[in-house]
């Protein structure tokens, strides 16, 4: 059934034959993309097929649609074009998560004003009917589609203002926050569905429109300030999500099957990812994606607790109880991303192998700032894939490790996720570190604290030897302790 609406939606705008195959030979270049970057051994194919999907769908289009002059298209694309390899080729990895929240604010924006195009004048877009009316079914279409990109670009410009540091990672709570955003929520579907029954529509009547933007544009930024900094992973991938339903409508809306298959490969696959990543937090999907819902105005930690007494040791003290050694578990977090630390993790990795240490890689599912964010530094450092592991993989044998030895982690290590109901990372599952016999802490300074702003109780334990500096310069001088 869902293949004979697609077909119907692309017939109805004139979709030759070869183009239908077309787009479809596109739709599973996309989801081979998907498949592919389900996994870092097989990420570089995935990457390969979304592009060459996307080569097939744009190129299409442009010859079956005489919208706009094909210069002014290619101009557009020539100076996309410029500005993407200009930021893929500066951009540190550190910053690819507010990259990724920059860019799902993009395609949000771009729904909106290709919505707005289509209302404004709406015979170019072939949706009126013979008395050139907008049709019910693109009102619809228009609505959903301005709103939800609309939802998309406020909470994508908050999730990078979060992501980037230009806002504090913790959540903003206001008063009434859950009956402001249900309301809101109310108002735009009530408007949504206000706009489709009235049988007026076109350019100058197109109030309501604007004030489903309006709104859609405000419960964006509220729907997301609310989230702290230990969510903010699934904020990003739901985010994504957001984007591709956007797609999808609009793609509707212009009789685009290329837009509609992949924006639901894209809002479905979001979606599914938003909800694993909040199993393995232990987290409620609805909770987080409506706002922080449930979330306790009185907690939320925000500062270290006062000064506690605690160890602190030298490169060469970690390079001798590394190499002395039988098993290692490295758990990695977002200072390794901020040091480019991983390089030099390899590196040290290597000679304890060459020594008979056994060495494995733990990964949160939160580690960092996005999903995967962690794989994709372990990947780019040449870390074989067999020795990386998740936690539900790894958690059990810390009992048996030697040395924890963590870099850059902090709430993912942080026990009060078990211990503390006061902790916004409470029911957060994290790494056991505390069985293994000695944890090494590679921080930088014992004045600050993990993303989601609560102090971590595994500095203060006896087994525990802090590490303070750049995550880089001790792991070189770890190597050099070594050789």
């Amino acid at each position: 059934m869902s293949f004979s609406i697609l077909a119907s939606a692309a017939d109805g705008a004139g979709t030759p034959a070869w183009a239908m195959l077309a787009y479809l030979i596109a739709g599973v270049f996309f989801i081979l993309a998907l498949r592919g970057l389900s996994s870092p051994a097989s990420s570089r194919a995935g990457n390969r097929y979304g592009m060459l999907g996307m080569l097939i769908a744009v190129v299409t289009t442009l010859v079956t649609h005489d919208i706009a002059n094909i210069a002014e298209i290619g101009i557009a694309m020539f100076l996309g074009g410029i500005i993407g390899v200009t930021v893929a080729r500066k951009i540190a990895m550190t910053a690819m998560p507010e990259l990724v929240a920059g860019f799902h604010s993009l395609v949000g924006l771009a729904a909106v004003v290709v919505g707005l195009a289509a209302w404004l004048d709406p015979a170019s877009f072939g949706i009126t009917d013979a008395a050139g009316q907008i049709l019910m079914v693109s009102r619809i279409e228009l609505g959903l589609g301005i709103a939800i990109g609309a939802i998309t670009f406020s909470g994508s410009v908050i999730a990078f203002l979060k992501l980037s540091g230009r806002m504090s990672g913790n959540p903003i709570l206001l008063p009434m926050r859950h009956v402001i955003n249900l309301g809101t929520l109310v108002a735009i579907l009530g408007m949504i569905a206000a706009n489709a029954m009235s049988g007026a529509g076109g350019a100058g009547e197109g109030q309501l429109i604007i004030y489903i933007t309006i709104a859609a544009f405000l419960i964006g930024f509220l729907l997301i300030i609310p989230i702290g900094g230990a969510d903010m992973p699934v904020v990003v991938s739901m985010l994504n999500s957001y984007s591709g339903w956007a797609a999808a409508a609009m793609g509707f809306t212009l009789g685009n099957t290329a837009m509609i298959i992949t924006g639901a490969l894209v809002g479905s696959s979001g979606a599914i990812l938003s909800y694993i990543m909040c199993r393995a937090m232990n987290r409620s999907f609805i909770s987080v994606i409506a706002g922080g819902f449930g979330a306790d105005d009185s907690s939320g930690g925000g500062e270290a607790r006062e000064a506690r007494p605690y160890k602190q040791g030298s490169a060469e003290d970690a390079a001798f109880m590394l190499e002395q050694a039988e098993k290692v578990i490295i758990i990695p977090g977002y200072g390794m991303a901020v040091a480019q630390a991983q390089h030099a993790l390899r590196e040290m990795c290597d000679m304890l192998e060459e020594k008979g240490v056994e060495v494995k890689f733990a990964i949160h599912p939160v580690a960092g700032r996005m999903p995967g964010h962690m794989n994709v530094l372990l990947a780019e450092a040449s870390v074989d894939y067999d020795k990386v592991f998740e936690l539900e993989d790894i958690n059990s044998e810390f009992a048996q490790a030697d040395v924890a030895f963590i870099i850059g982690a902090n709430d993912v290590v942080n026990p009060a996720a078990k211990t503390d109901k006061s902790s916004p990372i409470y029911g957060m599952p994290v790494f056991d570190v505390d069985k293994a016999k000695q944890v090494f802490f590679i921080k930088r300074s014992m004045g600050g604290v993990g993303y989601a702003g609560v102090d971590n109780d595994v500095f203060y334990m006896n087994q525990t030897v802090m590490l303070l500096s750049d995550a880089k310069k001790m792991v070189e001088e770890i190597v050099k302790a070594l050789d």
